[in-house]
């Protein structure tokens, strides 16, 4: 079995407290910001915590319909995530899951950087090509953006 993966990193000018605050509430969030990727993420086992399982049904502009994804690990006092999708037609046929690892850092300047690694494992030799990878790497990276907006835009919230 092989694996491959990336990393972002994006600087954000709001705390890590708060990335972390709006990032914890992305099945809410992401639908409404970015439909087009996001058209619903619901929980179908557990409270939220460690151990649930959620879908991710996916709007137009991804070629896959929907990806079944476990809660790992949480972290709130380290602004830490992780999750792996572990079901569904964004496994490509050739991946037995992929994994999110999602870290919020303190800068010295008061804000924040998200950084989030993605590990793809593959079943086989067989990997994501490098046009795939860098699609997915970029709308990630626009997914936080758009998140992190809407967190600016609702101050009052978060």
């Amino acid at each position: 079995m092989t694996s491959v993966s990336f990393e972002i990193e994006v600087p954000s000018s709001f705390p890590a407290d708060k990335v972390f605050k709006v990032f914890s509430d992305f099945d809410t969030i992401a639908p409404k910001v970015y439909p087009e990727l996001f058209k619903s993420i619901q929980i179908i086992e557990g409270n939220g915590g460690v151990g649930t399982i959620k879908i991710f049904t996916f709007g137009e502009a991804v070629p896959f319909t929907s990806g079944k994804y476990k809660v790992d690990a949480i972290d709130a006092s380290n602004f830490c995530y992780t999750y792996s999708f572990f079901e569904g037609d964004n496994l490509m046929g050739i991946l037995d899951s992929i994994t999110n690892q999602v870290k919020i850092i303190p800068s010295a300047d008061g804000g924040s950087v998200f950084k989030q690694t993605v590990i793809y494992n593959c079943k086989g030799n067989e990997k994501p090509s490098e046009e795939i990878l860098k699609v997915e790497k970029e709308m990630y990276e626009k997914t936080f953006k758009a998140i992190e907006a809407y967190g600016v835009a609702h101050p009052e919230d978060y």
